[in-house]
């Protein structure tokens, strides 16, 4: 189909001008804060991105009877278009559904759309593109559709914006938008499609330069963009009346002659907030990568606009309105892309029209929208410099801070601090290596002098009281150690080189997941990660999160006109990518967990109330509508392959409502909350139990292989080897590469346990001996970034006809009809052998393994008999009620590590149920 362009002769500043075309009346929104109700009738909830509905009818009181009322795989749901492929359940998808009139609009995990009946879960139509029916295929990430003037308004590949009828799926119209003489506004594939008063609002994203676009709805016409880095000679006044060129901040021109815009990135990845009333669109603009990395800031001095910046544009022209800039000459890749909220609170007596702007910094600006200033006083903080980066002296930050820790904390090793404190530092980071034993026999970290790290000192320069420091370099601190204040691992630590870890970071705090506004309770609720990350100007652009440390997180509510964390739900998963909260009139929060679980909150304390295991990870939004007078709650379990790895990928979207009688989905595969590494699994037997430490390759003897400071950089990487083996640790000399040996001492510093910490000169070795079951962790001090783990198991003794079931017929009848009211516990009873004694140390639990799923549930308690020779163990019935299927013989596991003879071994046996569901 060829381009539909409509370009006026008028040409301004990256706008383009049309009239606008008349069009009959269509179903719409006329203001930003109008809630959901009935319908919830975009991605969002609402054109201010609320996630907020009006309804009630599902409430603290009755929630216990929320169930699913029908259930729909839209991967294999059925259809009579030709072009509807099937699908598959393993491409997961980031895409959040909307309602309208009782039909259910969706992207699908492969790229199409799917429109459903809401009451029945039944398909109207669902349509896929492929290259023999459309001329082109899907686009690959989706995260939402529109719908406006009777079409549903969605993407495709090769930068295509589709309209499908709304009724039938079939393509109305599919455009390429491009700028005046084919000029790229950035690649069309990803980000949220919006709908209002006749036009459709796009981002786009991963181009060298990036744009918030409108096309006309009608036919697909291209309306105007703004670039999200500024053209040279495009000059605005600020919200505070300072008249800038944007286009001067990129610093000087190029050698080629161009500017650093032009490559800058500064997408806007996440679909805009619209504001009827003011006639304005909020762009939340992105990272910028230009003239290096997105670590890099050395040759594009300035602030860099629009990078980093929210921007408020003319609705219907595209003109520049006002700008906020969350960090200026940004090279951490710290921006703040998810969808703003509005919001309206009083100060004062003064209703103050609001949006909510960040943050991956864990800062939240409250920004009038009138004015385009923060509603409180922010505060400019002068931050510390590194002379090669062309660093900003000060960063705005809110008067609040920011609402997670924005500094790492070291916290001793110790197989008691598992996992420990969420923002604790991966050992030899920022040159904070293990010292000797504390009284407790943890180790403690402490910044060692003559450290990777010290090679940045002459470039620094530290503001007279930042975190507590004079401004001098670092000093004794009188135990041995140093005081380095700027190297605490904070917020806007400088980099070059060398990796520098710290918090918050740009895969923590918000990173583009949703958040919500209850303008009932006044609240701003945000979903967050906790993901430290090493920067450095070698780093893609989510820089270095390092192997073997948790990605944790939760959900957390600000008060919304102060920005206080009124309270915190940290569930210890990642929910920074794409799980966005749907709060409703009823002071109920609902959100997805990458776990499966859909969870119910009291919007107002945070604590949990219901959840439910939809058998796949939720990385998306949720919805509520109504048919009939029936309240139902919507979600999709689409997978969330963001940060995880394990877990499940799927394609079920699920309908809730009070009285629905569905089951529970099986638990997905277990996620792996520490960060991998890499290295191809080793059994360390065919390597004679043996690793070389900071060895690029452990055969080739080279120059490149020498010293290494690749993340694999141990050989092997990754060694599997049996519970009481002896492994040794070499820093390979002359005697092993005799042409290229290694230069520099090498540590083996296992972490988080610190059970070993050794630090080896070129042809030293040393050996410890694995006696407990786990996953070792270790890495080096020299350069931090070599990690290695070592996985130990035990020997496994299979005792059949030891266990029993009681009771032996297990009734998972939900005795109301609904799910949540299976309770009560399932016993198994094991008969030990002689000379078995339970282990009780930190990571030995017994655990029931159910057929439908991998997952191993952990007992809720665990007792052995007197003589020694019963062990009971009672699981929670409700936890495992959906892992286990109906029939007369039905295989349950229980397995537990034990002591026999000064050795851990794994004792397993299995029972067979009776089972009525």
């Amino acid at each position: 189909m060829k381009l539909k362009l409509i370009v006026s002769s008028l040409f301004v500043l990256g706008v383009i001008s049309v009239p606008p075309l008349a069009i009959g009346a269509a179903k719409d929104l006329n203001s930003a804060t109008t809630p959901a109700d009935a319908d919830f009738p975009k991605v969002g909830g609402n054109l201010g991105n609320q996630n907020y509905s009006s309804l009630t009818q599902i409430n603290k009181a009755n929630l216990r009877n929320l169930g699913p009322a029908w259930s729909l795989d839209v991967s294999a749901a059925p259809t009579t278009k030709p072009v509807a492929a099937p699908g598959t359940t393993t491409t997961g998808q980031q895409s959040s559904p909307l309602v309208i009139d009782g039909v259910i609009y969706s992207d699908t995990p492969v790229g199409g759309v799917i429109a459903i009946n809401g009451k029945t879960g039944t398909v109207k139509w669902k349509w896929t593109p492929s290259v023999a029916a459309n001329g082109f295929g899907p686009s690959g990430t989706r995260r939402g559709v529109s719908v406006g003037d009777g079409k549903v308004f969605t993407l495709a590949a090769g930068n295509r914006v589709v309209a499908l009828d709304k009724e039938t799926g079939d393509i109305l119209w599919a455009v390429q938008p491009t700028g005046p003489g084919g000029t790229s506004l950035g690649n069309v594939a990803k980000v949220g499609t919006v709908y209002w008063d006749h036009m459709v609002y796009i981002g786009t994203n991963d181009a060298g330069r990036n744009a918030g676009l409108a096309v006309r709805s009608s036919d697909g016409a291209l309306q105007w963009f703004f670039f999200g880095a500024a053209n040279t000679g495009f000059v605005v006044t600020d919200v505070n009346g300072v008249t800038v060129d944007a286009g001067a901040t990129w610093g000087p021109l190029q050698a080629n002659g161009n500017s650093c815009a032009l490559t800058a990135g500064a997408a806007p990845w996440m679909h805009p907030a619209v504001d009827p009333e003011l006639n304005q669109v909020y762009w939340t603009f992105g990272n910028i990568r230009s003239c290096g990395s997105s670590q890099d800031g050395s040759t594009r001095p300035g602030i860099n606009l629009f990078g980093n910046s929210m921007v408020a544009t003319d609705a219907k022209t595209g003109a520049y309105k006002w700008h906020f800039q969350s960090q200026r000459h940004g090279y951490h890749d710290m921006d703040n892309t998810q969808p703003p909220s509005v919001g309206e609170v009083v100060v004062d007596g003064v209703t103050k029209k609001v949006i909510y702007y960040g943050s991956k910094a864990s800062e939240t600006f409250i920004i009038d929208r009138v004015t385009g200033k923060e509603l409180r006083s922010v505060v400019e903080r002068p931050v510390p410099q590194d002379s090669r980066q062309s660093d900003q002296p000060f960063q705005p930050y809110p008067p609040t801070g920011a609402w997670l820790k924005d500094c790492i904390v070291y916290q001793p090793l110790s197989p008691n601090t598992i996992p420990g404190d969420p923002y604790r530092a991966v050992p030899n980071y920022n040159g904070y290596q293990a010292k000797a034993p504390n009284p407790d026999g943890s180790l403690p970290l402490a910044f060692t002098p003559g450290s990777y790290i010290d090679a940045d000192l002459p470039f620094l320069s530290i503001p007279a009281g930042y975190r507590g420091n004079n401004g001098e370099l670092p000093t004794s601190d009188g135990n041995g150690g140093t005081t380095v204040p700027h190297r605490l691992g904070c917020l806007w630590d400088p980099h070059w080189d060398l990796p520098m870890l710290s918090t918050t970071t740009q895969n923590g705090g918000n990173d583009w997941s949703g958040s919500a506004f209850t303008p009932n309770l006044g609240l701003y609720i945000t979903p967050y990660a906790i993901n430290n990350v090493a920067h450095d100007r070698g780093e893609g652009s989510n820089g270095l999160r390092a192997p073997g440390q948790y990605q944790t997180g939760g959900y957390l509510a600000l008060d919304g006109k102060t920005g206080q964390v009124v309270w915190n739900n940290f569930t210890g998963l990642d929910q920074a990518h794409g799980q966005t909260p749907l709060v409703t009139a009823s002071d109920l929060v609902f959100w997805g967990q990458p776990d499966g679980y859909f969870v119910a909150a009291d919007a107002a304390t945070g604590k949990n109330l219901w959840k439910f295991q939809m058998g796949a990870g939720g990385g998306q939004g949720a919805a509520t509508y109504t048919v009939d007078g029936e309240q139902y709650v919507l979600v999709e379990a689409f997978g969330s392959g963001t940060p995880y790895s394990g877990g499940s990928d799927g394609s079920t979207l699920w309908a809730f409502k009070l009285g629905g009688t569905g089951s529970e989905g099986p638990t997905p595969e277990p996620l792996v909350i520490r960060r991998g590494g890499g290295g191809t699994p080793t059994v360390g037997s065919t390597v004679n139990n043996t690793v070389y430490l900071a060895r690029g390759s452990r055969t080739a003897d080279t120059a490149a292989n020498r010293d290494s400071v690749g993340t694999s950089g141990h050989q092997p990487a990754n060694i599997g080897v049996p519970v009481g083996t002896t492994v040794t640790f070499l820093n390979p000399g002359a005697a092993t590469f005799p042409l290229f040996p290694n230069l520099k001492a090498h540590c083996a510093t296992q972490f988080f346990e610190g059970v070993f910490n050794t630090r080896l000169q070129p042809g030293q070795s040393f050996q410890y001996t694995f006696d407990r079951e786990g996953e070792y962790w270790y890495n080096d001090c020299t350069d931090p970034r070599p990690t290695g783990r070592v996985n130990v198991l035990a020997s496994v003794t299979t005792l059949p006809g030891a266990l029993t079931i009681v009771p032996s017929i297990l009734n998972l009848r939900p005795p109301t009809g609904v799910f949540t009211s299976v309770t009560g516990v399932i016993n198994a009873v094991l008969q030990l052998p002689d000379g078995y004694t339970l282990d009780t140390g930190y990571n030995a639990k017994v655990t029931m393994k159910a057929p439908l799923s991998t997952e191993l549930f952990e007992a809720l308690s665990v007792s052995v008999s007197s003589d020694g020779k019963t062990l009971t163990a009672s699981f929670d019935k409700a936890e495992l009620d959906n892992n286990i299927p109906a029939g007369t013989a039905v295989p349950l596991t229980v397995s537990g590590l034990f002591i026999n003879g000064g050795v851990q071994k794994r004792l397993t046996s299995t029972a067979n149920a009776r089972v009525i569901k």
